[in-house]
């Protein structure tokens, strides 16, 4: 059986055509439903207003298929997770209670309260306990104490701290954003039908008239993956979970990656289910401790300056690889390549 080779990070740029969508409402005015739009700049100095799908609605995406490979393959989810919180970890009480545990310990003439675990063993311990936390990251911020009115100076202030520990994500999703004059929205009628057709008065107001929103364009999309943090804790620099586990939950990660651009959830998909026409760009994968670099679709020859970065940075081409893919069933393909010959890196260790 070959070797499997490690991965560093992942980076995908790409071109997506979506047609009659409306994954990027942010609202409504009235009874009109509202498109999400950015503003976006040329190199010329021009301005252009465009319709775009957020970041976080992409990375959301991503999080929900990841949670639901854990919940089949068994992956570690804590409390919180297991019902997919979206406050994640803060959803555990147990490991909370753990999290803030405090003494307290003579300095001086005083006794002041410390914390019982260091940041890193709190680390430790989410990552142990939850592969969703670990790759999709979160904050440990839960709510602080309020100390008593009878309490003053530095015992209230001391009572006032809260504990914030930060667990970065792996995975970094950039706005989907259209590409100018590629892109554009209309607006539909919509009526919700009373019961009784027909009917006058009350039941004639029953049947609330509102209109809806579809877009059709070309997207540029971007995203980048810190493959080797997978089960790495970034206080300690060590890793909190065997490599037979980072394997698993690598594999769950890159899985959901994929299914991320094949079905990319999002709003009205009850009856606006996006028609994905087309997606092409290139996927970029690091094998050693260099950065797989992505430029934005929104430049027309994005994919041959990714291909001439790749090779100012690894000359020998030994550590980068860059995948060009033309359609979506080529990019499922190089994705499916990449995670069965390949392992999460590991820092400070490989091949040592």
């Amino acid at each position: 059986m070959t070797e499997r080779k490690p991965v560093y990070s992942l980076s995908i740029s790409g071109r997506m055509t979506l047609e009659l969508h409306s994954l990027n409402n942010e609202g409504g005015e009235g009874n009109q439903i509202m498109t999400r739009t950015v503003t976006l700049v040329d190199p010329e100095g021009g301005i252009h207003k465009v319709n775009a799908i957020s970041g976080d609605m992409f990375k959301h995406i991503q999080a929900e298929h990841f949670y639901l490979l854990a919940r089949e393959r068994g992956l570690p989810l804590c409390a919180g997770c297991q019902t997919f919180r979206s406050d994640r970890i803060l959803g555990d009480s147990k490991f909370i209670r753990w999290a803030q545990e405090r003494k307290r310990v003579a300095r001086g003439k005083k006794e002041r309260p410390e914390w019982v675990h260091s940041d890193s063993e709190v680390i430790d311990a989410l990552l142990e306990r939850c592969s969703l936390d670990d790759a999709e990251g979160t904050l440990i911020a839960p709510q602080r104490e309020q100390p008593s009115g009878e309490e003053e100076g530095e015992e209230r202030r001391e009572r006032q701290q809260g504990r914030s520990i930060p667990r970065k994500s792996v995975a970094e999703f950039g706005w989907v954003v259209g590409l100018p004059d590629k892109v554009r929205t209309e607006s539909y009628f919509h009526v919700r039908y009373a019961q009784e057709r027909g009917g006058e008065g009350e039941e004639a107001q029953a049947q609330p008239i509102f209109h809806r929103p579809a877009s059709s364009g070309i997207y540029a999309a971007v995203a980048t993956f810190e493959l080797a943090r997978i089960g790495f804790n970034d206080i300690s620099q060590t890793y909190a979970i065997p490599e037979e586990e980072r394997l698993r939950r690598y594999q769950a990660f890159l899985e959901s990656v994929l299914y991320t651009f094949v079905e990319p959830n999002g709003a009205m998909r009850g009856t606006q289910n996006p028609h994905i026409v087309a997606f092409e760009g290139v996927v970029t994968v690091s094998h050693a401790v260099l950065p797989a670099p992505t430029i934005s679709p929104l430049a027309e020859d994005y994919r041959e300056q990714v291909r001439r970065v790749a090779q100012a940075l690894d000359p020998a081409g030994q550590h980068l690889r860059v995948y060009p893919f033309t359609d979506m069933a080529d990019f499922a393909a190089t994705m499916r390549q990449i995670l069965e010959a390949t392992r999460p890196y590991r820092l400070f260790g490989e091949g040592g």
